[in-house]
């Protein structure tokens, strides 16, 4: 005000406080909202949250905090992403179990909201401060920081999974179902075939549990439909398809087929709305597409041209059935190149994808386009197209590299050892650079 010559009018004005309001915050009558010192800030020019670490000196660092000051003050942090200003605050509560309940609830609208950074700091010092270690509310903090926790690194990604698994029974019975759902996915993506089979049936008891003892009638069958993420139905019909996958995964394709048919008729699902009818509409078209797939790799060629045909009939399928046309070229020696040049745009936008946000998307399919590019590359250079195979074998490497997932690795280098009499000098230079980055990071 004395900057720049204004009276305590003047500046009200150009607040917008009214005149006795600002006078009481000036004299310190009267406590300063997160609204007041926005506005203060906007007009003195300076960033909003300029002022927030002294705002958790002067008004929240004090015995018993008012929650009515502390929530919108983590909930403006939490928009400007001032994590360390969240850090402290929180810092202040610990000692009083009082704030633990306010805090969970707002850790989940965090949550909601896609703020996972700050909502990541809350469920860890909600789960810090929980005295009942079986709660519920324990078992979804962990929940939560499992699913914000899990990247590409599938190192990290199997410790958060075993951090997380011994809650999973903790949660309740709904919930379960989403939580079994997404440590499936992770280990699918792991391709830890024995851990996958054992939470895939967890997942079907349990759902086929709820899904066929409670009566399509009653309101309790509609509000846990309304808590999941798909239709309940659904993870019945999941787990049997994960089944299937893991005896793909071990090469037992008759196997594979037998339960891939158990998911072919859903005569029994009794839902008859949008999204349930999308889900088996998808169901019946991965039933398809998995049945000539594991005809395809137990050496029946024949069912080729029928696959191919169900791509043209299907493009969002197009890719992963690629793939698996890969595998099948790659075990039984078969000459593909006709399919690979039929869809060669869509190979090509494929493979220069971009990461998402979606865990499923970046774990499970991420896993699938290193296997892809693995394929492509033993595909090319053992028909000694090499200018191809290595190109894809490089970035395979430098997607294994990405995904800190060893074995990739390891599989990429063996291809190149066995083929480098066959490489250019910037190749070679190439994988030394990639393989003397991955040395330094051990």
């Amino acid at each position: 005000m004395k900057e720049k010559e204004l009276n305590l009018s003047q500046f009200s004005m150009r607040l917008n406080i009214n005149v006795g309001t600002l006078s009481y915050l000036l004299n310190g009558n009267r406590i300063l909202t997160m609204d007041h010192l926005d506005r203060i800030s906007e007009i003195m020019g300076v960033p909003i949250g300029h002022y927030y670490e002294n705002y958790i000196h002067d008004y929240l660092q004090e015995r018993n905090p008012d929650w009515r000051r502390v929530g919108p003050f983590l909930r403006k942090c939490a928009e400007l992403d001032k994590l360390e200003c969240i850090r402290r605050t929180i810092s202040l509560l610990l000692d009083n179990l009082m704030y633990s309940t306010s805090l969970f609830e707002l850790a989940e609208e965090f949550y909601e909201k896609g703020l996972h950074a700050a909502a990541e700091i809350l469920y860890e010092n909600v789960a810090m401060s929980e005295t009942r270690q079986y709660s519920e509310r324990l078992a979804v903090c962990q929940y939560r920081l499992f699913k914000i926790r899990i990247g590409t690194d599938q190192a990290h990604n199997l410790k958060i999974a075993y951090q997380f698994e011994p809650y999973v029974d903790r949660l309740d019975e709904v919930l379960q179902l989403d939580a079994l759902k997404d440590l499936a996915n992770l280990f699918r993506s792991l391709r830890d075939w024995d851990r996958l089979e054992v939470l895939a049936i967890e997942m079907e008891r349990k759902a086929r549990l709820l899904y066929f003892s409670t009566r399509r009638s009653d309101k309790q069958f509609y509000e846990m439909q309304h808590r999941l993420s798909r239709p309940m139905f659904v993870y019945i019909v999941y787990a049997k398809l994960l089944c299937a996958e893991v005896y793909e995964g071990r090469e037992d394709y008759a196997k594979a087929l037998e339960c891939t048919y158990q998911y072919t008729d859903l005569s029994w699902v009794q839902e008859k709305d949008e999204d349930s009818i999308h889900w088996l509409r998808l169901f019946q078209k991965w039933s398809s597409a998995n049945i000539y797939v594991n005809r395809l790799m137990s050496g029946e060629i024949e069912y080729l041209s029928d696959y191919v045909a169900f791509m043209i009939e299907n493009p969002d399928e197009v890719i992963s059935s690629i793939a698996n046309v890969m595998s099948a070229a790659n075990r039984h020696h078969i000459d593909v190149d006709h399919i690979l040049l039929q869809f060669k745009s869509e190979i090509e936008v494929y493979i220069n994808r971009k990461q998402t946000n979606d865990l499923y998307k970046d774990q499970v399919l991420l896993d699938k386009y290193n296997q892809f590019l693995y394929d492509l590359t033993y595909y090319y250079l053992h028909k000694k197209e090499y200018t191809m195979g290595f190109n894809y074998l490089m970035q395979g490497l430098e997607n294994s590299v990405k995904m800190n997932k060893k074995e990739a690795l390891l599989d990429f280098m063996i291809l190149f050892e066995h083929h480098r009499h066959m490489a250019a000098i910037v190749i070679c230079e190439k994988y030394k650079k990639i393989v003397s980055e991955v040395k330094r990071s051990l």
